[in-house]
């Protein structure tokens, strides 16, 4: 396993990292014994970042990883979790809520410290609803030493921009903007660098567009990127070869990008995806596939308000 620098937070982080949310059955139902095993087949294999959130199944996946990790020294991994986000609708971004919501992922994790703390999806609330409350609980937090580092997360790519204009940031996790299909979180990495900001790069599959098999119905991709993405699937299996495979030696590949999560409670598969990191990339099975996604390359999809989407508001309506 390879490992970079976080920004300028002194971390040094595996660059396939372990994201939780499969622990909470949020894609399926899952068994809570082969979870905690994933686990710790994850940290073995080199995985030293796990992310999860109060949000992934509605905090059965810190519950989960709480059993997993109490199992395990806690200076073997990096443990990252959310704030502001509960439910599908459910957002509180208050100060006095954000404090809260880590003392109580403190206990289902079965820790005394966090050390990253990400404000979960901010673009569904108004900005100022977290610039006068979570912004200044983060600080809190640190103070008492409960969050070493902090920042944000979220998928339109503004969001970043508002946030990093607004305050300083340790971290930020963005998530499909930096797979086969989508790279436009590459315009943003001078921004992030030049402020030392670590970055936290997930689906590399696109929430299981590049999977290779059916996409969930409640994907918010347009018909025409999954019917793309499709085809680029169809491709690898006719050479075969596996796209979700590719995806991820796509992401891992770049030294820019510290760390890229994948999510799994399976442990077979987190281990599959480790030894594919260290396999060479077949370059021109990439091209190919490149060229294939290339007429939906870096189109996403509306998450949260209006004021986060309007570059892609206005390519839906054709402006």
């Amino acid at each position: 396993m390879k490992y970079r620098p976080l920004g300028k937070t002194g971390l040094e982080v595996s660059i396939l990292s372990f994201g939780a949310s499969s622990l909470g059955s949020v894609f399926h139902e899952t068994d809570d014994a082969q979870s905690i095993r994933t686990v710790h087949e994850a940290v073995d294999r080199g995985i030293n970042l796990i992310d999860v959130s109060p949000f992934y199944g509605l905090t059965k996946a810190e519950t989960v990883l709480g059993k997993a990790v109490s199992q395990m020294s806690r200076d073997r991994f990096i443990l990252s979790t959310k704030a502001g986000r509960y439910g599908a609708d459910q957002f509180d971004f208050s100060e006095q809520r954000i404090i809260s919501s880590v003392d109580e992922s403190l206990k289902r994790l079965n820790t005394d410290y966090m050390d990253i703390l990400l404000l979960h999806d901010i673009e569904f609330v108004p900005f100022s609803d977290v610039a006068e409350g979570a912004f200044t609980a983060l600080q809190k937090l640190k103070q008492q030493g409960k969050v070493r580092f902090s920042g944000v997360s979220g998928l339109p790519l503004s969001v970043f921009e508002k946030a990093i204009a607004f305050t300083e940031l340790d971290v930020v996790l963005s998530y499909c903007h930096y797979s086969l299909n989508d790279t436009s979180l590459t315009r943003l990495l001078p921004l992030i660098e030049r402020h030392g900001i670590g970055l936290i790069n997930a689906s590399p599959l696109s929430m299981g567009l590049l999977h290779g098999g059916p996409v969930a119905d409640w994907h918010p991709a347009t018909e025409e990127i999954r019917v793309y993405c499709k085809r680029a699937a169809e491709y690898c299996t006719s050479k075969g070869a596996d796209l979700a495979k590719l995806a991820i030696q796509f992401a891992v590949a770049n030294d820019r990008i510290p760390t890229t999560l994948v999510s799994t409670a399976n442990p077979a598969n987190i281990r599959k995806n480790i030894e594919w990191t260290d396999k060479p990339i077949d370059q021109e099975l990439l091209n190919d596939v490149l060229e294939i996604l290339q007429p939906i390359r870096n189109r996403t999809w509306i998450s949260g308000r209006p004021e986060y989407n309007a570059g892609v508001i206005e390519k839906e309506a054709g402006l």
